[in-house]
């Protein structure tokens, strides 16, 4: 079967699109053939250049996040059978999904529901349950502010949903005006583009002086994270799950301890039933995922140049299907 694996790390010239060995399902595992996985900027691009400090090892095959239709099923499988469409979840260490075939455990095998594409469904598996994960780390309440910053990016725009359908007033922060926009119509109460406006004085003027209980940062750049830090209310709370920006940042400690500021990480926040519930709820329409375009798998270098450039709005699709 074609996949895209890595064998050593570097630029694009460490993809190598070609043949590996199809898996076949082990005991209570499925195998999926691949129809939609997504190139993500930590967990894709980060892991090709360096291994982003994850742990992985190589070679691998890249791609974390695969929805498809199951093809077959190993010993002890009763929940799935052949022709069922399911996404899967994957962490950074398993990876695999940028393929055409995927072996996968039935635990993190899920059912897609009718009316959601396979490449909603990667998305919604990948993105919604952090996003859940960084409203339950923060404890955020419903009458709160929140500030999200990269809110038109493929975790961002899910965190401004979650955070409206639990009550609070949204302030999306992002880098150019239409990815404002973009995150203004998924139902942010307000927006910033941060590159262009002092976030910190635009949030406290939005809020009345105020500014937010909770930011979600996620992106570790040293030059946008001041504003964001300086957004927080007394006792507000910081989360970020993640650090493609650089990852390293000034910290004012003496606002933070006068303050009464908490910083977290907000992996482990997820609960039990989260990705079935996003799935649900984005079959219903009450959730929206931004996709920019779908690419065939042997164009995966392209993939990751465009969401490298900055050059989409949603995320960049990968379909093995395609020719």
């Amino acid at each position: 079967m074609k996949a895209v694996l890595l064998r050593e790390f570097g630029g694009l010239e460490a993809l190598r699109f070609g043949d590996v060995p199809t898996p076949r399902p082990g005991p209570d595992e499925v195998l999926v053939r691949v129809h939609a996985v997504s190139v993500n900027r930590t967990w894709d691009l980060q892991v090709r250049q360096d291994g982003g400090g994850y742990g992985v090892t190589l070679p691998m095959v890249l791609g974390f996040d695969p929805s498809g239709v199951v093809e077959g099923v190993g010993d002890g499988v009763h929940a799935f059978q052949a022709g069922d469409r399911v996404t899967v979840v994957r962490t950074v260490q398993q990876g695999g999904g940028a393929a055409e075939y995927i072996s996968a455990p039935v635990a993190k095998t899920y059912r897609i529901p009718d009316g959601l594409s396979f490449a909603q469904a990667t998305v919604v598996s990948r993105h919604f349950p952090m996003a859940f994960g960084l409203a339950n780390v923060t404890q955020l309440q419903a009458g709160e502010w929140v500030l999200i910053m990269g809110a038109a990016g493929g975790l961002g725009s899910c965190a401004v949903q979650v955070a409206k359908r639990l009550g609070a007033h949204v302030i999306a922060a992002a880098g150019a005006k239409e990815r404002v926009e973009a995150a203004c119509a998924l139902g942010a109460d307000f927006g910033v583009d941060y590159r262009r406006e002092d976030l910190a004085a635009e949030v406290m003027r939005i809020t009345d002086g105020h500014g937010v209980d909770v930011v979600f940062e996620n992106i570790g750049d040293p030059t946008l994270w001041p504003g964001a830090y300086d957004s927080l209310a007394l006792d507000g709370r910081l989360v970020t799950v993640g650090a493609h920006g650089g990852g390293v940042v000034p910290l004012d400690v003496k606002r933070l301890y006068i303050n009464g500021l908490r910083i977290m990480g907000g992996l482990g926040g997820a609960r039990p039933g989260d990705v079935e519930r996003a799935l649900e709820l984005t079959a219903s329409g009450e959730f929206r995922v931004l996709i920019d375009r779908v690419m065939p798998l042997r164009e995966v270098a392209e993939g990751h140049r465009l969401v490298a450039e900055g050059r989409v709005l949603g995320k960049v699709i990968l379909d093995p299907t395609l020719g």
